[in-house]
């Protein structure tokens, strides 16, 4: 029988999200994938799932999950969300063991937007156009095209041999938002030099309107030299548009396949997650780098998850009662006036 897992309770926004759908956007179609590329892929990496493998991207909303029909391993990376497994606390990153009726639950913490919940064997769901990745304003993708919601169960592949348990050694998951590196351009002629160090200052808040879609920014308002309408070109996830309001729009996962914005900048690939987990209220700056600089960046990316993932055995320091009900911890008895 195959083992399933079955949300308990989710919180709007939670999806199926495997590496993006690509190869499309030409015909209109847009990519979706993960909000933050780099804790995807680490949980997966963490369990020795094949790239771009599908996992739950669990919403600052939350999430319970629980294990049908056998147990299951399981692993998390993300934000700083609060996890526990069985009532027990665990990291924020780490791998599991969800026994049959066991319950892991995942609640917003002390940062982050997103967390990701990947499975070993990887979850057994239909592709559309050679991707399972959800997006839920066309309902491709995913569970039916849809946010996941409490009942639904998750086929799960077989997975291959033993895996270690424990927290997940990752530094590179703690990416506070101050600065943000950017690519200028593709149109940054549209806007004069002094408009270019006002966007680079900023500061800039990060508004609460934003969405899988775009990351909407409140700050100083940007002035255009040329006029704020282009002939309509392709965007990459990144990419700042500045509309004519003068307020920049960072572009996201679910994002449109064409605009016709100056776009003033582009955030490196190895920032995506870093603003992409950054709350609203959150004040960051841009930063620009050159070419050489991005590539740097999202090769150490690439090298950190090309080598063997650290896992840490876990230390229990906090036991509640019901782990305690749980355990014999009598093996015997003695008489006190028995003689030896």
């Amino acid at each position: 029988m195959t083992a399933m897992l079955r949300i308990v309770s989710a919180g709007p926004g939670s999806t199926v999200q495997d590496g993006g759908r690509h190869g499309y956007l030409r015909y209109g179609v847009t990519g979706a994938g993960p909000m933050d590329p780099f804790a995807h892929a680490l949980a997966n990496r963490a369990l020795g799932n094949a790239p771009g493998s599908a996992a739950i991207e669990v919403s600052l909303a939350g999430m319970e999950v629980s294990a049908e029909d056998g147990p299951v391993t399981v692993s998390i990376a993300g934000g700083a969300f609060q996890v526990t497994l069985d009532g027990q606390a665990m990291p924020s990153a780490a791998v599991m063991r969800l026994e049959p009726g066991g319950k892991l639950k995942l609640r917003a913490g002390a940062a982050g937007m997103w967390s990701y919940l990947a499975i070993a064997g990887g979850f057994e769901l239909p592709q559309v156009l050679g991707s399972s990745a959800t997006h839920t304003r066309t309902g491709m993708g995913g569970l039916d095209g849809r946010m996941l919601q409490p009942g639904d169960r998750l086929a799960i592949g077989a997975a291959a041999g033993e895996i270690a348990t424990g927290r997940i050694v990752a530094p590179l998951l703690e990416r506070p938002a101050e600065t943000i590196r950017v690519l200028l351009g593709p149109q940054d002629d549209y806007f004069s030099a002094d408009q270019i160090a006002v966007f680079l200052a900023g500061p800039w808040t990060i508004s609460p309107r934003g969405d899988r879609m775009a990351c909407f920014l409140e700050g100083p308002r940007l002035s255009h030299q040329l006029g704020f309408n282009i002939p309509s070109d392709g965007v990459a996830m990144g990419a700042i548009q500045v509309p004519g309001e003068g307020l920049p729009i960072v572009l996201m996962a679910d994002r449109q396949s064409t605009g016709g914005y100056p776009k003033i900048a582009t955030v490196i690939g190895a920032d995506l997650g870093r603003l992409a987990q950054a709350r609203p209220g959150t004040r960051l700056a841009f930063r620009a780098v050159s070419h050489a600089e991005a590539v740097q960046a999202r090769a150490a990316e690439q090298g950190f998850l090309s080598r063997e993932i650290t896992i840490e055995p876990l230390i229990r320091n906090r036991f509640s009662s019901e782990f305690l009900f749980g355990l014999n911890l009598v093996d015997g008895w003695v008489d006190a006036r028995a003689r030896e």
